[in-house]
């Protein structure tokens, strides 16, 4: 992989990442919920877990690629918000294209 496919295909994985809670109804993709129906807290707490999956292969790479650079508070407020971004198509499929079950 080269150095310069590398930032596109880190935003492909996250921006899978960020909609897999919403296509899959396993708790944390192993687990039936007992209701059928997976709840939205489950969702939420997946994204923040896979959130810090994607920041740990990030994190990961650049180290492979060379020297770690410092961040600080708000590059992980603006990456956790891009997640977020990239969660959307999924949500709106689940709880308003797809409904509630």
């Amino acid at each position: 992989m080269t150095p310069a496919a590398s930032p596109w295909i880190l935003l492909l994985v996250a921006f899978l990442a960020a909609n897999l809670p919403f296509f899959i109804d396993r708790i944390f993709f192993i687990l039936a919920p007992r209701s059928g129906s997976k709840a939205f807290i489950w969702r939420l707490l997946e994204l923040v877990v896979l959130y810090f999956l994607v920041g740990g292969v990030a994190y990961l790479l650049e180290r492979n690629l060379g020297e770690v650079a410092r961040q600080h508070w708000e590059f992980y407020a603006v990456t956790a918000s891009l997640f977020l971004v990239f969660a959307f198509p999924g949500f709106i499929y689940k709880y308003l294209w797809h409904g509630h079950g």
